[in-house]
């Protein structure tokens, strides 16, 4: 099975990608990574883009050692990402030692 895995727009311009789950009142991203560019300028494209497409040759993605966890009142908005191109982008990333 797929996970739903989501970008999330976090308060104060961080922004996440990973397997998504709700726990109460948390977010809680498994398997992810801090997006720390974009890489779509050029492009014209946004995160939207990003969620349907996957990232580009000049996104930067810093991985997560743990699953993060934020409070839901701290998201300022969710993308849904195409789960077929995610996974496997999730499964490649090289995890900081």
């Amino acid at each position: 099975m797929k996970s739903d895995i989501r970008i999330v727009i976090a308060q104060r311009g961080w922004v996440m990608v990973g397997a998504f789950e709700r726990q109460g009142h948390h977010i809680v991203l498994h398997r992810g990574a801090t997006i720390r560019r974009w890489g779509t300028q050029g492009a014209g494209k946004g995160l939207a883009y990003l969620a349907l497409r996957g990232p580009t040759d000049k996104t930067e993605l810093e991985p997560f050692t743990l699953p993060f966890e934020c409070l839901e009142l701290t998201v300022v908005g969710l993308h849904a990402c195409d789960p077929d191109v995610w996974e496997d982008v999730l499964e490649k990333m090289v995890m900081p030692a």
